[in-house]
């Protein structure tokens, strides 16, 4: 898909979050001074938005410094606030990438069951692919037989060799098979899916922990990058996520998907502002194409609406 195909989808998939902002900005500024009250009334918009009270706080003190007492209509509120929200999602917006050096790059993805961590894998399959590499994928999350189902399928779709055992398989013992296959057939990346039970941690944690520790038997270094799966319609509960599984593993980075289904794209904002892990990508649909690298200013502008 061309990248302004994605913006399109993005624009369509992020239109829910913007009805509701871009609607709120344009009843409380028609034509209006930015005072106080106005600021008070924006930082109320933004953080019902999911924004949340950093990003919000942020944004409004900057328009405080630079357009405070001014008039002001909807349209350039809705062009400052993709301004201001493009300078604090540039920092975090950044794709994963593979380090050739390692053969092969070992990707663990982790979240809650139903983020969509098992498409995502499949999309990342495809886009690899794409640019010329081969990726392999480990059907990890050996307790749910649907998962390992879905992963062999994108396998099917995608070209790519799927790595799975018997239901309830050992997900360690797995990865350490999966790696020793991957450095003997030249892989180039190794996407390996994960269980998120949330509802009992500790055996998460162990589990996860396990993983890592028998896949550095072989590797030392692995895995290369941790990236947690969030979906978009959850809201602020995606702050509490990347609180736990920031305390089960070291995530390197995020990727929201579902954005195409939620009022609530904001929550990209308060993600970038209260933790700046890197965002590599956001989900805007099903299609394999609907999974793209992170692009701040336009992320920004089909959030508030503005006029590109």
């Amino acid at each position: 898909m061309a990248l302004s195909g994605f913006f399109s989808r993005l624009k369509e998939g992020l239109s829910r979050s913007t009805q509701k902002l871009s609607t709120s900005i344009t009843a409380v500024f028609t034509k209006r001074k930015l005072d106080d009250a106005a600021l008070d009334e924006l930082e109320e918009l933004l953080i019902a938005a999911d924004l949340g009270p950093g990003a919000a706080g942020r944004v409004i003190d900057a328009f405080r410094r630079t357009r405070f007492g001014t008039d002001v209509t909807d349209e350039e509120i809705k062009t400052a606030l993709a301004e201001e929200i493009t300078a604090i999602l540039e920092p975090v917006a950044q794709p994963l990438e593979i380090d050739a050096s390692h053969a092969p790059h070992v990707v663990l993805v982790v979240g809650v069951n139903g983020t969509g961590k098992t498409t995502t894998i499949g999309k990342y399959a495809q886009f690899y692919r794409d640019q010329g590499l081969r990726p392999m994928l480990v059907a990890g999350d050996t307790f749910r037989a649907a998962a390992v189902e879905q992963l062999q399928i994108w396998g099917e779709r995608t070209g790519a060799p799927v790595v799975s055992g018997k239901p309830e398989t050992d997900a360690a013992g797995l990865a350490f098979t999966a790696l020793e296959r991957a450095r003997r057939e030249g892989i180039d990346v190794l996407l390996i899916d994960t269980a998120g039970r949330l509802h009992n941690k500790t055996a998460l944690m162990d589990e996860l922990a396990k993983i890592i520790r028998v896949m550095r038997k072989l590797d030392p270094t692995a895995p290369h990058s941790t990236v947690l799966v969030l979906d978009a319609t959850t809201g602020q509960n995606a702050i509490n996520q990347v609180e736990v599984f920031q305390d089960l593993v070291n995530i390197d980075g995020l990727i929201v998907t579902k954005l195409d289904g939620s009022a609530r794209g904001g929550i990209v904002v308060a993600l970038a502002e209260e933790f700046g892990l890197p965002v590599h990508a956001v989900g805007v649909g099903e299609k394999v194409g609907d999974l793209r690298p992170f692009a701040a200013a336009e992320f920004a502008r089909g959030l508030v609406g503005a006029n590109v």
